[in-house]
């Protein structure tokens, strides 16, 4: 029988995470949306659909298939996977790599090989934070088990929740920590500046054809969800530990388990309770709680890496920007960054985190922080990444997409508010939203 998890051996499993400065890598998640040509989503079972595409690129990349009963819903090979996301979103989480170059070619790879699949098909991959035409009642969810548990569970508390599952794509960022320290400093820094980061890559102004007000609903749609698992963690807002992490991730309730092969509601118990009494005679497994920590999204997630998650879907090149900002600013130049992000909270004036999250979201770039541009907070910012990057040799022209938008004062949201307000048709749009 394997060893009963402790609150004590769960904050050890943190502490092995801990890499060496010589061996920190950088990884990308990216999450974008296939349309037809008219916005309509596009369904698992459609002859042209997720499964044929899913198929398409195993045959192509030779990848390892998983599926759960008859449906095909993930690959994996080369350190990295493709995955659904509940309306059909498709996602690549790319693998670790040593440079930013790399990561940079592992995705471009996959884009191309994206739009090569659906040459001659009705079908469009779009990079926006929320998909523009399609009304999210309409939208199919995927054949996942976890889907089915987390469609009823969550808008219970959050009445954007199927927004959120079946509308929204972002782009990620996973770095390592080599300390407890060098953990919360990186984990804070981040969480500060979440409002910037989702400014600068605002880029969800329309939903169901029409403009929704707010640069980003994306960021605007996560603060109604569940706000136990989402935004900005009060467990740990005060000062980041491992032990605090832990707490957090144990009293929140769990959405679901996989016990014996099938997905099961769990009924409002924590995954402290089910550590300290069971359920139905079974305890959990390190198999278990690595399932719980996926299903919390906070605006910055420790797992066995920090991911840094506040950004809207952006164009291919704004995305790898995305990528070398953060690792510009906590590999290469920490030290400045934490000054940095202590001084824009400390312009929050009198807002709340959440508060100043949605402010940010709600005017991007073109808003203002505490009476000044937020895109000279980007400029600033930017600068500091370029020289972290250059601190550890990497490839700042990755970083130029990011200060050309910053010293544009837009964010990716009004280029596309422009083009509807040109032609709202969907062709249109889609043009001005492709990935």
């Amino acid at each position: 029988m394997p060893e009963r998890l402790t609150h004590a051996s769960l904050v050890a499993s943190y502490h092995s995470y801990h890499q060496p400065r010589e061996r920190w890598l950088i990884g990308g998640e990216y999450e974008r949306a296939l349309v037809r040509g008219d916005g309509r989503s596009v369904g698992y079972h459609d002859p042209d659909g997720i499964a044929w595409l899913l198929g398409e690129l195993r045959d192509r990349l030779g990848w390892a298939e998983k599926r759960e009963g008859p449906h095909l819903i993930e690959l994996r090979g080369e350190g990295a996977s493709i995955t659904l996301e509940p309306g059909g979103q498709v996602e690549l989480s790319g693998a670790p790599f040593r440079t930013l170059r790399a990561l940079a070619d592992e995705v471009t790879r996959n884009r191309d090989l994206l739009v090569e699949v659906v040459k001659g098909h009705d079908l469009h991959w779009i990079a926006a934070g929320l998909t523009p035409y399609a009304r999210i009642d309409d939208i199919a969810f995927m054949p996942k088990g976890r889907y089915a548990m987390m469609q009823q569970f969550l808008p219970q508390y959050g009445d954007l929740a199927h927004w959120m599952m079946k509308g929204t794509c972002c782009v990620q960022v996973n770095l390592d920590f080599d300390s407890e320290a060098d953990c919360a400093e990186k984990f804070h820094a981040a969480l500060d500046l979440a409002p910037l980061n989702v400014a600068a890559f605002a880029n969800s102004p329309i939903g169901e054809g029409r403009e929704l007000g707010w640069m980003s609903y994306r960021g605007h749609i996560w603060s109604r969800v569940d706000p136990r698992r989402t935004g900005f963690p009060a467990a740990v807002s005060g000062g980041y530990t491992h032990a605090g992490w832990v707490e957090y991730l144990l009293d929140t309730p769990m959405m679901f388990h996989y016990h014996h092969g099938q997905w099961r509601p769990s009924e409002g118990r924590t995954f402290r309770q089910w550590m300290d009494q069971g359920i139905d005679g079974e305890f959990p497994t390190l198999e278990d709680w690595s399932l719980h920590q996926t299903s919390v999204f906070p605006e910055v997630r420790v797992k066995r890496t920090i991911e840094i998650r506040s950004a809207d879907a952006v164009p291919l090149d704004l995305a790898i920007a995305f990528c070398a900002l953060w690792t510009g600013t906590l590999y290469g130049a920490l030290a400045d960054t934490r000054a940095f992000a202590r001084a824009f909270t400390a312009q929050n004036g009198t807002r709340t985190r959440e508060e100043g999250f949605a402010y940010a979201a709600l005017l991007g770039l073109e808003g203002d922080w505490n009476g000044r541009p937020m895109a000279e907070w980007a400029q600033e910012l930017g600068a500091i990444a370029h020289k972290g990057l250059l601190a550890i040799g990497e490839d700042t022209s990755l970083l130029d997409p990011f200060l050309g938008l910053a010293a544009s004062g837009r964010s990716p949201a009004a280029r596309l508010l422009e083009a509807f307000r040109l032609d709202p048709s969907p062709r249109n749009v889609l043009r001005a939203a492709a990935y």
